[in-house]
């Protein structure tokens, strides 16, 4: 991958880290952030996104797996760093090996893992997942079924150091009743959980349970650490979802391609796969350096999506292609090759969000990032 601000690309301004940093820390007061830097940092770096996190004083990380751990222990980054997800038995070793916290995701795994550790004379750091209403990872806490047992059991595994107890959200983003009821309930058997342990004399380690909707929605909860992810590149999963607060987010994220061909086309004349687009007047059409293999949705195709041309707004046409995409410019003058689109970002006066794609796509800006192909680079800002 060449490293050029030329056919696509992504902008990243790591300085603005720093601000978002600070607006979640006006959220949750004392609690101490762990940066979430799966997938790549959701597609934007995670090896630059954890050191601009390191200048603002965050000193964990949490990851997906062990290759990503790994990667960030290659750059130097020697801050504490919690596996979320699975390791295989294979990969153990690298858990002693490199002082990678792994997160005990059942009783089984927790069995398997402390007799391996045993067998090597060792001792892995961890902490105990508890699933209080996710259903997807961890000992089984909830109302009708609560395995307080399995979970005493791993904070006493001779080989195992259980540093940490923590859980998930699934529904911190919904502000219905319902919803609220939900998360609500998830605390109360969280906490529930601390106090049993304490009551056995067992000390939990640091607590931590909100997510970046956790954080947005439920900032009064004071455990020791949070989870931001998409909270300090500035953005949330939708910004149309209502939120309890009113943080001042910064967007640290832009996305470019250039005009690779400027032409005309004329009445019945189509655009693209499918002739989906037929031109019913003269057209000036554009095609941009950049499809579905960069990371752009082929759902963009045809749903009025926007970009924008010398400060214009103007609308792609026709399907998507894997490499190429087409846009109307009839309205903007003196169009070339080389011209620079913004697809996501400000240009002129004007701004295209990363929700805007995830809303035409249907998605959400998770996914929308975190599809960003390998092959756009992810290049500082240019100031």
């Amino acid at each position: 991958m060449l490293e050029s601000y030329s056919r696509a690309w992504t902008e990243i301004d790591y300085d603005a880290i720093a601000h978002n940093v600070e607006e979640v820390r006006k959220l949750v007061k004392k609690t101490k952030i762990m940066g979430i830097v799966k997938a790549n940092a959701y597609g934007l770096g995670d090896v630059a996104c954890a050191k601009a996190l390191q200048k603002c004083g965050v000193d964990y990380f949490g990851v997906s797996s062990v290759d990503e751990a790994l990667n960030l222990r290659n750059a130097g980054i020697q801050d504490n760093i919690l596996i979320l997800g699975y390791t295989p038995s294979m990969h153990f070793h690298y858990l002693h090996e490199q002082n990678i916290v792994q997160s005990l995701i059942s009783i089984e795994y927790a069995r398997e893992l402390n007799a391996y550790a045993k067998e090597n004379n060792v001792k892995i750091r961890c902490h105990c997942k508890v699933d209080t209403g996710m259903c997807r990872t961890g000992i089984v806490y909830q109302e009708q079924d609560k395995h307080i047992e399995d979970i005493y059991e791993e904070y006493h595994m001779e080989n195992l150091c259980v540093e940490g107890i923590f859980s998930h959200f699934p529904v911190s983003d919904c502000l219905d009743e319902n919803c609220r009821s939900f998360t609500t309930k998830q605390i109360q058997l969280f906490d529930e959980v601390v106090d049993l342990l304490k009551s056995q004399g067992i000390d939990p380690g640091i607590r931590h349970l909100q997510n970046s909707y956790g954080i947005l929605n439920y900032p009064e909860l004071e455990y020791e650490y949070c989870r931001p992810g998409l909270l300090y590149m500035g953005v949330t999963s939708d910004d149309q979802i209502p939120i309890q607060t009113n943080p001042d987010f910064i967007p640290i994220m832009s996305m470019y391609a250039n005009v690779s061909l400027v032409k005309w086309i004329y009445p019945g004349q189509s655009v693209s796969y499918g002739r989906h687009f037929v031109a019913e007047k003269p057209t000036k059409v554009a095609t941009m350096s950049i499809g579905y293999a960069d990371g752009l949705p082929r759902l963009l195709s045809n749903q009025g999506f926007e970009v924008l041309v010398h400060g214009q707004r103007c609308k792609l046409i026709g399907n998507l292609c894997m490499d190429q995409c087409m846009i109307d410019v009839t309205d903007v003058d003196d169009v070339k090759e080389g011209d620079v689109v913004c697809i996501v970002g400000h240009q002129g006066n004007e701004v295209v969000t990363v929700d805007q794609i995830s809303r035409t796509a249907k998605t959400i800006n998770n996914e929308t990032l975190t599809s960003i192909s390998s092959r756009v680079p992810r290049l500082k800002v240019r100031s």
